[in-house]
């Protein structure tokens, strides 16, 4: 078993407790076991669940496993704290603000011999699995994706950090992208924003991604994918999945706990964050030059 404590019980951090609670059967998440969680704020026991300080966490020798849910900017640190105690890490996307950082976070956990997981539930929504299967031996010719959202709070970061799931749909969809002009819109007095990065294909083919924040903007992906024989302008249907798109995270980086992923799916996976990262990091440069 695998003593977990959790960083940061907002909306993720809770549904976190539940799974670990009540996991899949016959998974490897089954092998889970919540110890405490950790949080700013003083809030007790939740689900039954006891807090704890990251001290108490970092010292215990029956808690093994971190599951890091706080604002995007505290990610790097708590990340590092806990790799040097020898604890494995599950975070939520981005897992710093900048890709050197990642590289040495990356290099840490295997000096360690620990697991360093980024979640990327975006890529398993029922929703992002039609589309790839919509895509899947089309050659692109030109495309876009438009997301709008409501204003974010404080200690997200750049929109091309923030917004990196739409940029990890692209590179999964299209392969290696790369940057080549980037744009930002901004009216804080009105909480509004929109970045514009224009990106291209290994084959040179155009990508236009869109960020779009403000109040009353509908959470949305608007798409616009031209192929050499169809056009796709809408997200295909897609059913309700049957497990959860965390509890399917959970046994994803379960599993890699188990030794039950392999070292190339591994492999394949951080170099895709990292490329992400990367661009991510290239936009905002071009955005502020």
């Amino acid at each position: 078993m695998f003593g977990a404590v959790v960083v940061g019980i907002g909306i993720a951090g809770r549904v976190r407790i539940r799974d670990m609670l009540t996991p899949l059967p016959g998974t490897p998440a089954e092998k889970l076991t919540v110890k405490g969680f950790i949080s700013r704020r003083s809030l007790g026991t939740q689900e039954g669940v006891s807090q704890i300080s990251a001290e108490e966490a970092v010292n215990r020798e029956d808690i093994h496993v971190v599951f890091i849910c706080t604002e995007n900017v505290f990610h790097e640190d708590s990340i590092r704290t806990f790799l040097h105690a020898g604890k494995h890490v599950c975070v939520e996307y981005p897992m710093a603000m900048n890709y050197k950082d990642a590289v040495e976070l990356w290099d840490l956990a295997q000096e360690k011999g620990v697991i360093l997981h980024e979640e990327h539930i975006e890529l398993l929504t029922e929703e992002y699995k039609a589309l790839k299967r919509e895509v899947e031996g089309k050659s692109l010719q030109d495309g876009t994706l438009h997301f709008t959202g409501g204003p974010l709070k404080p200690g997200f970061g750049f929109p091309s950090f923030t917004g990196i799931a739409r940029l990890t749909w692209l590179v999964e969809l299209f392969g290696e992208l790369s940057a080549t002009a980037a744009t930002m819109e901004e009216d804080s007095s009105n909480n509004y924003s929109k970045m514009t990065a224009k990106l291209l294909t290994s084959d040179n083919r155009p990508l236009t991604w869109i960020e779009e924040r403000g109040p009353g903007l509908p959470r949305a992906k608007n798409i616009n994918f031209h192929f050499d024989s169809c056009t796709i302008t809408q997200m295909p249907p897609a059913a309700r999945g049957a497990v959860g798109i965390f509890m399917q995270d959970m046994i994803n980086f379960s599993a890699k706990l188990a030794g039950q992923v392999s070292p190339e799916e591994v492999q394949r996976e951080k170099i895709r964050i990292l490329l992400c990262l990367k661009l991510a990091e290239r936009i905002q440069e071009l955005c502020q030059s």
